[in-house]
């Protein structure tokens, strides 16, 4: 047994509409050994693991898996419910999980688990095959061959329960604190997307434009005056005390004598803290003398230059939040105590309290635990007790003198007993400082009363106040305020997404892509595209890089400033990790032809249209999914398709059964009619046809010769319309979207010299090559000899490979072969003697043939055989630097014509 691959899912992906781990597992013997034929595995197994009695499995009952187990299941689909249950138990409950066997290949599975964190879910898959294989019979245990792994995963200590603690760290160490879990399952049930912008710290919600961000509860909308003016707790009772809020008087001071005179000023008990801290740091109450005060300075000065003085309001300590101006939820804070029986010691007691499970460590947990330290000795002596002193049973013991939660403390909901003029008093805090989520600390002998009579008053005003008091009280009613937090981030009627189109398909994305995006821009949106030529917001090429998987994807949606994602989605992202996102508004299929085949378990035009599909299948239920109807694999999407399908077809005539009941039933439909030499787009809707425009009018189309623009010219159209583009709006965009290098390079960019024509497109498998053989086709009637520079990646299969030479055999009258300086994997000159191969087959002489290994000299060669009137088309892989000779090429020729004053045609 071998994982031998593995592969972190965070969108939807072939095997799961949710984000998922996939590990692949080499059963190797084991496949000849389900469970049921190991004697004693399963009680063993059931034993170490007592979790795996409880799961259901697909019995959809408990102990349904258990029934498996003892019915005889395979070693796969143990380790997926071990993987499951180990998350579970170490704290980070997960439940979705898979397992399939891998098609042609006897004995490999992919095993699939959900996760809340990835590294977890894959530290639990390594610990789950460990601990099954410790359970195994000797003689089956050694073929498992973990000493064999190189490292998808890291190694861990041989001992299973060494393992399971290495997990525990791990959950403990990235598990995410109450506030921020919660803003985050509140986003969750909102449909809201969210993403780490710095991992453990900003959290984006939403995508492109529409985005907000938090930290904990401090969001893109909360003030940083506001922040500044809140830290500050002097400045900030300043400001409330002249707005008429009840705020205890005090003073700010920097050595411990003036900490002392201000006993003649203030009426004691008074309390020192530190200006600027927090979590009930450095607090010291109940300080009746100098000598207590200058003490207490010092302890506040630990965490603070400054230390605030000030009067100590009598009453119970409440936290109210506020969140948009408008109070939510409010707690009674009761610092950390315990009730003496008698019997057991103060340190004895603690340690009773500290094993609650509510009670983790910091902030992590819905309770903290208490610390024994200095400040609780100091507390426990003002009260005449010791660490080892046993109180009596009933007598109240307090631990800590603050009511904060970090320090021990617990809370008690009271937001239905708030009397009405506090909540509006709380309210206008709030708002006078500026704080859109505010919690404020209030003194007061009871919350019920009106504070206006001078039974209480504010003591502090916090930025980012923690929310576990009111999400998980000690006792009381649990108040969701992670919802309204969200709701004043996204409206009801403000969407946090973005449009996102999804162009996926094996030919025609980049151009499809670039078309859309011309359509949106054209309309004024700021335009995020994702193509294999880079990353572009706006007119900016943003990131000149192959950009057509999820990474790429991301960086627009989490881009401010992008109003409409456009996103050429390959092949080989899907795969590897998956869709960027969670949905798509419009989904693209151009159509699935053989390329990459034989890669990446892909070995059949079937197993690719499953790839592809995978666009279609995550578009939102009001969304659009296209199809192009000409193409029957891409055609059959349909039945999961989400959204509305639109269908394209370039096919003239009748309409089949199917496209005709669909356009009958108000379908949504772009079609081609040809009349009179005159070639017109329709788009068919509700019943009714309207007409687009003439495909000579798309200068991308060549005047309607290269249909495969056409193609994706209706695919655009159809995804514009889909987003509420009107028709007159996508005309003129159309109109000006031509097949130029600096519109849509590399595809099907000309160019004149003087004396002959150039082409640059990157045709680089056989359906491709065919639809650039059409335009050649066309154009060769008015040229002596087409040229042409053709490779393909060597990662391609050698039939592949042969079929593009035989391809360009029937296109070009002379050929230039090369192949990329990688190999993919061949040797150097295999890729050139398959194409040669391919092309001899169709009678091509070998005089006709060069082979030339480096892209830069294979164009040059091809440029240098032309003569006039000739034709040169090259299949570049480095787009760029192909175009660039060619215009340098060009620009010399010319130059050269001109100095010996030859005539020469107008150039292009």
């Amino acid at each position: 047994m071998r994982i031998v691959e593995r592969s972190v899912y965070k969108g939807p992906n072939l095997y799961s509409q949710t984000p998922m781990v996939r590990f692949m597992l080499d059963l190797d013997e084991l496949e000849s050994h389900p469970t049921n034929t190991l004697p004693g595995f399963v009680d063993a197994l059931q034993a170490s693991v007592p979790g795996l009695r409880n799961h259901q499995c697909s019995r959809r009952h408990t102990g349904g898996f258990s029934e498996r187990l003892h019915e005889g299941t395979w070693m796969g689909h143990v380790i997926e419910h071990v993987a499951l249950e180990l998350q579970t138990a170490a704290g980070s409950p997960v439940t979705r999980g898979k397992t399939r066997s891998v098609r042609s290949r006897p004995g490999v599975y992919n095993v699939l688990i959900s996760y809340a964190n990835a590294e977890v879910a894959l530290l639990a898959a390594r610990i789950a095959v460990e601990h099954v294989t410790s359970l195994l019979p000797d003689h089956l245990a050694h073929t498992t061959g973990l000493d064999r792994l190189a490292s998808p995963f890291a190694r861990l200590p041989e001992e299973s329960i060494a393992g399971f603690l290495a997990l525990q760290q791990m959950i403990s160490r990235t598990r995410l604190g109450p506030t921020t879990q919660s803003l985050l399952d509140a986003a969750t049930a909102r449909g809201i997307e969210s993403e780490f912008v710095v991992e453990g710290g900003f959290i984006r919600l939403g995508t492109g434009a529409r985005q907000q961000r938090i930290r904990a509860s401090i969001t893109s909308r909360t003030s940083h005056i506001a922040v500044e003016l809140a830290g500050n707790k002097a400045q900030a009772k300043a400001v409330l005390r002249q707005a008429g809020i009840p705020v205890p008087r005090g003073v700010v001071v920097r050595d411990a004598e003036t900490a002392a005179l201000a006993i003649n000023e203030l009426r004691a008990p008074l309390v020192t803290k530190p200006l600027d801290g927090n979590h009930g740091r450095g607090i010291s109450l109940g300080l009746m003398t100098a000598a207590e005060i200058r003490a207490g300075f010092f302890t506040a000065s630990l965490h603070s230059t400054r230390v605030i003085v000030e009067e100590q309001l009598v009453g119970r300590d409440y936290r109210l939040l506020v969140v948009g101006g408008k109070f939510v939820a409010a707690s009674e804070r009761r610092p950390a105590h315990i009730m003496g029986d008698g019997r057991s010691t103060v340190l004895e007691l603690i340690d009773v309290m500290n094993s609650d499970p509510r009670r983790g460590n910091g902030h992590s947990s819905v309770l903290s635990r208490v610390h024994v330290d200095a400040g609780l000795h100091d507390v426990l002596g003002s009260q005449g007790f010791g660490i080892e002193s046993v109180p009596k049973a009933g007598q109240h013991v307090a631990l800590r003198h603050a009511a904060n939660l970090s320090a021990g403390g617990d809370a008690v909901d009271r937001t239905d007993e708030v009397h009405p003029a506090t909540v509006t008093m709380a309210e206008r805090a709030a708002r006078i400082i500026g704080l859109d989520v505010a919690g404020l600390d209030i003194i007061t002998a009871d919350i019920s009363a009106n504070m206006t009579d001078g039974c209480g008053g504010v003591v502090e005003i916090n930025a980012a106040p923690g929310l576990r008091m009111h999400l998980s009280p000690s006792e009381g009613i649990p108040r969701n305020v992670a919802a309204p937090i969200m709701g004043s981030l996204f409206p009801h009627r403000i969407s946090s997404r973005i449009p996102i189109t999804a162009v996926t398909g094996t030919n025609g994305k980049s151009t499809t892509v670039r078309m859309i995006a011309h359509i949106l821009a054209h309309s004024g949106l700021t335009v995020g595209m994702t193509t294999t030529s880079g990353i572009y917001v706006g007119d900016q090429l943003v990131h000149a890089v192959d950009a057509s998987g999820p990474k790429s994807a991301r960086m627009i949606l989490a881009d401010p400033t992008v109003e409409s994602a456009v996103l050429e989605t390959a092949r080989g992202g899907i795969i590897r990790e998956g869709l960027a996102f969670r949905r798509a508004d419009v989904g693209v299929v151009m159509n699935v032809a053989a390329d990459h085949l034989g890669m990446k378990g892909i070995n059949s035009l079937d197993d690719l249209a499953r790839v592809k599909g995978v666009v279609a299948r995550n578009v939102y239920r009001r969304g659009t999914t296209v199809l192009n109807a000409d193409d029957p694999r891409t055609r059959a999407m349909a039945s999961y398709a989400g959204g509305r399908v639109a269908y394209f077809t370039t096919k003239e005539g009748e309409l089949d059964q199917h496209l005709e009941n669909h356009q009958r039933e108000g379908g949504l439909l772009a079609r081609v009619e040809t009349i009179a030499h005159r070639t017109t787009l329709w788009l068919h809707e509700g019943g009714a046809a309207h007409i687009i425009m003439d495909a000579a009018e798309i200068p991308a189309t060549m005047g309607g010769v290269a249909l495969f623009n056409t193609q994706n010219a209706l695919a655009a159209i159809l995804a514009a319309h889909a987003q509420g583009i009107p028709l007159a709006a996508i005309r003129a965009a159309m109109r000006t979207f031509e097949s130029s290098f600096q519109q849509n390079p590399g595809r099907l960019n000309i160019t004149t010299a003087p004396g002959f024509t150039a082409i640059l497109d990157y045709a680089h498998n056989p359906a491709a090559m065919d639809a650039l053989g059409a335009v050649v086709a066309h154009l060769k009637s008015t040229h002596d000899r087409a040229i042409g520079v053709v490779s393909i990646p060597g990662d391609r299969r050698d039939a592949d490979i042969r079929e593009i030479g035989r391809i360009a055999a029937t296109i070009f009258d002379d050929l230039v072969f090369r192949e990329r300086p990688d190999g993919r994997g061949r040797v150097a000159g295999g890729v050139l003697a398959l194409l040669s191969e391919g092309a001899q087959q169709t009678g091509m002489s070998v005089e006709r043939i060069r082979r030339v290994a480096d892209e830069h000299a294979a164009v040059q060669t091809a440029l240098e055989m032309a003569g006039p009137n000739d034709l040169v088309v090259v299949a570049p892989t480095e787009v760029t630097q192909s175009w660039e000779q060619i215009t340098t090429f060009r620009m010399t020729l010319k130059s050269r014509i001109h100095a010996e004053r030859l005539p020469f045609p107008a150039t292009a």
